[in-house]
């Protein structure tokens, strides 16, 4: 009996210290150091000034797993201060990581940073790139790659293969001579051509027959949407920024700025090479690029015509986003299916109608949201509200409604309580496409229209199965409503991916703010935080 005993009791500690052990794990560290530099490539054929991170353009891929860590120490060696946004990733309780001047001093010339960030709960694929300035426009950019954890399913077969695309708009003209243009109030002109994944033409892909693959798309560009297509192939939807999709199969997707998603493709086709085709949508000229999908063992080159593409289209490109909808029996990066958050049954808290608008201030082009056109302070708003540091911003500077009356600068921010479920009702009253994002959480797109939005245009929203993504098109002279669960309190920013508009001003920031210190709603501010302008380092 007492060996029994003596048996169960070890039996119970075993248990017990493999319980505490799994429960204190830590989840993986993931280390990258990032050198930012000048170089000079030909992206179009002709050699101009790039930015670098450690020699390359685009910059390295993060291949990460939900939940993940990531460090990333980067060392700025550009003659310009230098944040790096991670596109998508909601930095849970930790705004400070965002990389946007509202949240972070930046990164000044010839010295470094280590951002600290968590890939919590998510998985799909994500971008990042420079928020400062017109940097991203010379590159700095690069794939976020989250992939779900060995005891997850995702609702599709392991795929033989994995390719990532960025695609981008570019111009010869370098980032300081944007900015110039910029800056003296002239807009900017059509880009002079399309890239994939940093080249223009000779970039191939290669698979076996029968296999298939996964292909991660991005549109990394700063001014155009794009349509994306492969010659004599299929794709099937499976996810949107986080979300698995249902399994719509397409000849052809949108992908607007900022936006991202992955597609399964089936190599069944015969033996040979196939153009794959990215063409500029909503353009009076369309510009086109192409790579190229190889079949292992073809000697067979690809042959034209290139498969045509919708040009400007805007019923078609509206009538395609309607079919991407949520996969509500899949999980995403946890167990639970995606259907299991009703959305559609939460009363909305707030309505925000933002109202994108051009205008001359001073004489000079600038782009306002709510007749406000946003400028940066030199104090981070987050540390400004942090430390209670007075005269950076207010809360009555932007109106969450249009109101008439002229344009003005100012530094726009909304305040809501934690937990609030808000409506943001983006209205386009131009003739040209717009992309909005919202960093910190996800969103629900319900719903798309022409005109002017009002309360009667909720009996056509989406109230079930309507895909949650982070960016989203708003078409001309049309609308596009999206519900939002504000649980991650912190500072967010809510911008224009069109990054002349956002340069211009056409952003806000929300703060999500309850009046509990805890380290389980909002971290303290990082022990390397940046302080600059009427903050100061406490002692």
């Amino acid at each position: 009996m007492k060996l029994r005993n003596l048996l169960i009791l070890v039996f119970l500690l075993a248990y017990c210290f493999g319980s505490v052990c799994v429960i204190n794990a830590e989840d993986p560290y993931r280390f990258f150091t990032w050198t930012v530099t000048y170089g000079t490539r030909s992206p179009l054929g002709v050699p101009q000034q790039v930015i670098l991170i450690n020699g390359q353009f685009p910059g390295p891929p993060i291949e990460g797993v939900t939940n993940d860590n990531i460090l990333v120490n980067l060392i700025n060696k550009i003659d310009e201060p230098l944040l790096i946004t991670w596109n998508g990733i909601k930095q849970r309780r930790m705004s400070w990581q965002d990389g946007v001047l509202g949240t972070s001093c930046p990164i000044q010339p010839n010295s470094n940073w280590t951002y600290h960030f968590q890939l919590k709960d998510q998985i799909g694929t994500y971008t990042y790139f420079a928020s400062t300035s017109m940097h991203r426009a010379s590159g700095a950019f690069g794939a976020l790659n989250v992939h779900q954890r060995s005891v997850i399913f995702v609702p599709y077969h392991k795929p033989d293969g994995d390719f990532t695309l960025l695609i981008s708009d570019w111009y010869k003209m370098g980032h300081k001579a944007l900015r110039k243009r910029l800056d003296s109030g002239r807009a900017l002109p059509l880009p002079d051509g399309l890239l994939i994944n940093g080249a223009s033409k000779g970039l191939a892909f290669t698979g076996q027959h029968g296999k298939f693959y996964r292909f991660r798309i991005s549109n990394v560009g700063i001014s155009t949407s794009i349509n994306f297509r492969i010659q004599g192939h299929m794709m099937t939807l499976v996810e949107v920024e986080g979300s698995h999709t249902l399994e719509e199969v397409y000849e052809s997707l949108d992908v607007h700025v900022g936006q991202s998603l992955t597609v399964l493709v089936t190599l069944k086709a015969p033996v040979k090479d196939y153009f794959i085709v990215a063409s500029t949508r909503f353009t009076k000229q369309v510009l086109t690029t192409t790579a190229i999908l190889h079949y292992q063992g073809s000697r067979t080159r690809p042959s034209r015509p290139l498969p045509i593409g919708p040009t400007y289209h805007i019923h078609w490109s509206m009538k395609q986003a309607r079919t991407i909808r949520v996969n509500l029996t899949a999980n995403a990066a946890r167990p639970n299916p995606q259907g299991a958050f009703h959305y559609g049954t939460i009363p909305i808290s707030q309505t925000l109608v933002l109202a994108n608008g051009r205008t001359k201030i001073n004489g000079k082009l600038r782009y306002t949201v709510n007749r406000v056109s946003y400028v940066n302070p030199t104090t981070p708003l987050k540390l400004a509200d942090w430390y209670n540091i007075p005269g950076v911003f207010n809360f009555k500077t932007i109106k969450n409604i249009p109101t008439p009356g002229p344009s003005i600068l100012g530094t726009s921010v909304l305040d809501f309580a934690l937990h609030e479920y808000v409506e943001f009702v983006f209205q386009n009253n131009e003739r040209s496409i717009q992309s909005w994002h919202i960093d910190g959480t996800n969103a629900y797109v319900v719903g798309y229209g022409t005109g002017t939005w009002n309360m009667g245009m909720r009996k056509r929203y989406n109230y079930v199965d309507a895909v949650s993504r982070h960016t989203f098109q708003v078409y001309p002279m049309s609308w596009t409503s999206v519900l939002a669960s504000l649980d991650n309190k912190g500072m967010w920013n809510v911008r224009s991916q069109i990054w002349s508009r956002r340069y211009l001003g056409q952003e806000l920031y929300v703060r999500v703010w309850n009046n509990e210190r805890s380290l389980y709603t909002e971290a303290e501010p990082p022990l390397n935080a940046i302080y600059c302008g009427k903050a100061k380092r406490p002692v």
